[in-house]
């Protein structure tokens, strides 16, 4: 079955990006949660970026790191702290890397062995926003198909063991 991701503006500095997903709600999460899962699924292929380091203290007042970028290139660093963590269900961390930084809020509700995942993003003014908006349409349902395709293998393997 072919899920469609919906990359909706709520307000002047909200947007709604919203999947459902083809697998447990305990294995997306650990995709989102586990720096060498990450890896696998976080950059958009077609781009060329690659993610070339991830690391993540998922747990309240945790910090994560993501270096972007070109082989050989400077790269690009995205940094935050989780806010709040609840196994499974939601994941909340800010984007410090600028001061247009958003607040990302990731829930996973799980319904027949599909989740639906709800990124939610709050950003500090509509500016910030406009700034970020053409790249979440354009990058986000390259990065959650290519999410999709991980949990295929994940699904695979947690069903062997």
């Amino acid at each position: 079955m072919k899920n469609r991701t919906a990359v909706e503006r709520k307000s002047e500095r909200e947007l709604l990006v919203t999947r459902t997903f083809n697998g447990p709600a305990r294995i997306v999460f650990e995709a989102w949660t586990r720096p060498e899962l990450l890896k696998r699924w976080w950059a958009p292929k077609s781009t060329g970026v690659l993610l070339l380091s991830c690391e993540a203290d998922v747990r309240v007042g945790g910090r994560y790191r993501l270096e972007f970028g070109h082989e050989g290139s400077k790269p690009m660093v995205f940094f935050g702290r989780y806010l709040e963590v609840i196994p499974y269900s939601r994941l909340v961390w800010t984007n410090d890397e600028s001061d247009d930084g958003a607040v990302t809020t990731v829930t996973f509700e799980e319904k027949d062995g599909r989740t639906l995942l709800v990124m939610h993003e709050l950003y500090p003014s509509r500016e910030a926003l406009d700034g970020a908006i053409a790249g979440m349409e354009g990058g986000m349902p390259e990065t959650f198909e290519q999410l999709e395709e991980l949990l295929v293998t994940l699904g695979a393997s947690v069903g062997r063991s």
